[in-house]
């Protein structure tokens, strides 16, 4: 791009309020440390600012989309506090080009759930285990300058079924001390928006101060970009035989 990127990085931010252990872990907030994580890695190819979910419309207002060319995504505990005004403008965004990457328990978000059209559930298990995160797809640009595999010593294991559609592509698959396997790294296209899903993360433990989920992060962020003059939702338009660029508006079926 010939200018920096505009990200956006949510996050709920009610772990960090009620929780003190949570607090004590991330001073600045889980998205006050994704933010730091995407700076670190790219610098003045960025521009970051954060939304939470007290802010008015959550953060996420229409002129802040407007200016997001990518929006990172946490939440956990108040899914349901989500305004579904605010989801649909997030959708509709997603769908004219603006990037989405939807991390860990993001997977059970309303604008998650609606771009996948599943219930995005999954098997869990709330525990102090490693995680070992395998690259399946070595020349996608997320995987750059990540090891192989990436270790985090302590996360919270998530395990197949996911309930997801069959991705465009995996980048990641993640293996666990029970034996476990989960897709944790995942893309789709929406509309002109392109999405990443990634698992690490959960609360209780440090995985956003980890350098290569930062690093994991920041790669998203890069590719997520859409590539267009101008944000727009996919339309439906008529072309004259042998006219191929001067498409007509919908005027309905009769």
């Amino acid at each position: 791009m010939s200018r920096p990127i505009r990200v956006t990085v949510w996050g709920e931010n009610v772990h960090e309020q009620r929780e003190p252990a949570v607090a004590a872990r991330y001073p600045d907030g889980m998205h006050g440390a994704i933010a730091q994580g995407v700076a670190e890695n790219l610098g003045d190819r960025v521009i970051v600012r954060t939304a939470t979910l007290e802010q008015p419309e959550h953060g996420l207002t229409e002129e802040v989309l407007r200016e997001t060319d990518v929006l990172t995504w946490w939440g956990h505990a108040a899914h349901a506090d989500v305004s579904d005004e605010v989801v649909e403008r997030v959708h509709r965004h997603v769908l004219a080009g603006m990037g989405l990457i939807v991390l860990h328990s993001g997977h059970w978000s309303k604008i998650f759930m609606k771009l996948m059209g599943t219930t995005c559930t999954l098997r869990w298990r709330s525990a102090h285990d490693r995680e070992l995160v395998w690259t399946v797809n070595p020349t996608h640009p997320i995987a750059q300058g990540v090891p192989h595999p990436l270790i985090i010593d302590e996360d919270e294991m998530y395990g197949e079924f996911f309930d997801i559609p069959a991705p465009d592509e995996l980048v990641f698959i993640s293996s666990f001390s029970g034996g476990e396997v989960f897709r944790s790294g995942l893309t789709f296209t929406r509309g002109h928006g392109k999405i990443f899903y990634f698992r690490p993360g959960d609360q209780d433990y440090p995985t956003y101060h980890h350098k290569d989920v930062k690093k994991v992060i920041a790669n998203a962020v890069e590719w997520a970009v859409t590539l267009r003059p101008e944000r727009a939702t996919p339309t439906l338009l008529r072309y004259e035989t042998n006219d191929f660029f001067n498409g007509h508006g919908y005027g309905g079926a009769l």
